[in-house]
């Protein structure tokens, strides 16, 4: 209840300031991945034939949720960042759109070649937190190998946490420092993330990163 609450006033504070989307009640994303297909030229530019990255900074988008996909897309056209690079790519997308190309990439096999090493300080953060820093434990949202929640399937809410597996480890360390420093916050489960990575230091973000980036998917 307490964690509710807090919630609800956390999304409250957000909407004044900026548009906000609770993916707690968020609808299952469909889409047509073959129309997708026809949409996603420059997107392969950044992020690799099928959406397997090869450069380090930009994420893996094969096999990702399509939820998540879809999610991240509309968080781009929501925000309409201009310092982001993508904010030109879907400013002209529709709804349509984009559900197709989270479809797409999400019918795409990973094929990514993992570039870090698996430590066990990553592991041991990821599975079991540190409770004398404030850490939770990530597999509570992202499964024990890190390939997505574990309640996935069971309702439309949990396919928009996404796969962390074999993700780029650059681009996790990057995202993780976001959450932390408090520069993203423009749903619900970015709420809950910029609390779950508050205390998180780099050294933690960059065994978190490379653990991942090392689990096959």
């Amino acid at each position: 209840m307490k964690w509710t609450i807090a919630l609800a006033s956390l999304l409250f504070a957000a909407q004044a300031g900026a548009q906000m989307v609770d993916l707690r009640a968020a609808d299952a994303v469909g889409g047509d991945a073959a129309a997708g297909a026809a949409k996603v030229a420059v997107c392969v530019a950044c992020h690799g034939p099928g959406g397997n990255a090869v450069v380090p900074a930009f994420p893996a988008l094969a096999a990702q949720h399509a939820g998540y996909l879809y999610q991240s897309l509309a968080g781009f056209q929501r925000r309409a960042d201009p310092a982001s690079p993508m904010t030109a790519q879907v400013k002209d997308l529709s709804d349509t759109d984009l559900r197709n190309i989270a479809a797409y990439f999400a019918a795409q096999p990973r094929s990514a070649a993992a570039t870090a090493v698996a430590g066990e300080a990553g592991a041991r953060l990821f599975r079991q937190g540190d409770a004398r820093r404030g850490i939770p434990p990530c597999q509570g949202c992202h499964g024990v190998a890190g390939q997505g929640h574990p309640l996935r399937g069971s309702a439309p809410r949990y396919d928009y946490y996404p796969a962390l597996a074999q993700q780029q480890s650059a681009y996790l360390v990057a995202r993780l420092a976001q959450y932390r420093d408090g520069k993203l916050a423009d749903s619900s489960n970015a709420l809950i993330m910029r609390g779950v990575a508050h205390n998180l230091d780099d050294a933690a973000i960059r065994s978190l990163a490379d653990w991942l980036a090392a689990m096959p998917r």
